[in-house]
């Protein structure tokens, strides 16, 4: 797993403006054997990128060249259906930093934040705008400040706050998952043993 600290991301995007996405979409249940999270990339949307004898399906956007970055934009309650963390791991895997929608499911949101990608939930106003504005310039960028909590349609200007648990935001910024939170406070942890006795 990737622990790059976030700061300020401006990249352009992958739109993919379907409703409903659920998790078996995201990992077809088939690639769950693995018990680690590399490789999962490959086969992020796979039966929508590649038909049954593997052939790229060409009309699908991940497949058009003209579409690429590391923010995925998509529509509303991304992310529904089971709580595996395997569509995570893809996402994060396949190199998206970025999850731009108007609703999460809340378990696959955790696991977004757990992998180092950063669900951004934004109005249904501003969703349609970005998807509009994605549509006229496939170059159209998008500016995410996690230090600021905002996201920024730079084609346009609009931009708008997200909100963001502390500690979530905490260890984004500083390349931390649960664990290396917990041993940088390792001496505190000590201390207040110690006091606590």
């Amino acid at each position: 797993m990737k622990k790059e600290k976030f700061n300020i991301i401006t990249d352009s995007c992958i739109p993919l403006p379907l409703e409903n996405i659920d998790t078996d979409q995201i990992i077809p249940a088939r690639f769950l054997k693995a018990t680690t999270r590399e490789g999962f990339g490959e086969n992020l949307f796979r039966d929508w990128r590649f038909d049954k004898e593997g052939r790229r399906i060409e009309s699908f956007v991940m497949n058009n060249p003209s579409y690429k970055g590391c923010i995925l934009v998509a529509g509303k309650n991304f992310g529904c259906g089971s709580s595996r963390e395997h569509a995570a791991w893809a996402i994060a895997d396949y190199g998206f930093r970025v999850v731009v929608s108007s609703f999460f499911a809340d378990i696959h949101k955790n696991n977004e934040l757990n992998n180092f990608v950063l669900p951004v939930v934004v109005s249904e106003d501003f969703l349609l705008a970005l998807f509009k504005s994605i549509d006229a310039n496939p170059s159209t960028q998008v500016t995410v400040d996690l230090p600021a909590q905002t996201i920024t349609n730079n084609a346009t200007g609009a931009s708008e706050r997200f909100e963001i648990n502390g500690y979530k935001k905490h260890c984004l910024m500083n390349g931390l998952d649960d664990i290396d939170f917990l041993l940088s406070n390792k001496h505190k942890i000590e201390e207040y043993e110690k006091t606590a006795q």
